[in-house]
């Protein structure tokens, strides 16, 4: 994807049902006339903690691009944003592309965000499910929960739990609060850290049942 690609663009796009996690968050940043102006770069650069788009790239393991009259290297999404608003990004480096290796067709996603309201808020939690489902179970998971660090984390004890499970309705009610221990959220005044501990728990839960029905998800 190149970076100056619009949350619109990405929108309206002809992607495979791994990339229904990032089509939903690409609604769901700011409102419409942001949507046709932000680009993909922007929201990875600004690198908020809330950044809706960064949960959806992170379990498509996704990779920039970044160039300068040095050359051009290549950083995990993971690598690049280093903390609260801040990258990787050199000073006379910018991003060019985002890149994302072709999923298996058997791979589905969904997105959950919670806000204050329906409409141009920030996340107080975000979270991004992928599951690919073989015969009837779970063979790879990866799971990633935005707002609750200083830059959004995979969840590899929740992945681990959920690989080799049946997919089948309550999948999600597998996953327990011990294992989202590595998440470590803020108060604010959005939100208490136990808030969002307990929120983060509660939307992962109803994303991986999503994403077991192939529904795409948005905004609680």
């Amino acid at each position: 994807m190149g970076a100056a690609v619009t949350w619109s663009e990405l929108a309206k796009s002809d992607l495979p049902p791994a990339f229904a996690a990032l089509q939903a968050a690409a609604g769901e940043v700011g409102g419409i006339q942001i949507q046709n102006r932000g680009t993909i770069a922007g929201n990875l650069c600004n690198a908020s903690p809330a950044a809706d788009g960064v949960p959806p790239l992170r379990i498509l393991d996704a990779q920039v691009e970044l160039v300068s009259t040095r050359g051009r290297r290549r950083l995990p999404l993971a690598d690049f944003i280093a903390g609260n608003r801040r990258t990787a990004l050199d000073r006379d480096e910018i991003m060019t592309a985002i890149l994302v290796r072709p999923p298996r067709p058997t791979a589905r996603s969904s997105f959950l965000k919670l806000g204050a309201r329906r409409y141009l808020v920030i996340s107080i939690v975000v979270v991004a499910v992928l599951l690919d489902i073989v015969d009837g179970l779970v063979c790879d998971a990866r799971i990633a929960v935005g707002a609750c660090s200083a830059a959004a984390k995979r969840v590899p004890d929740v992945e681990q739990m959920l690989i080799g499970a049946p997919a089948r309705a309550g999948l999600g009610d597998r996953i327990g609060s011990r294992q989202l221990a590595a998440l470590s959220p803020i108060d604010d005044l959005r939100g208490s850290a136990d808030y969002r501990s307990d929120a983060a728990l509660t939307l992962l839960r109803r994303a991986v049942d999503l994403c077991l029905d192939g529904k795409a998800g948005g905004i609680c």
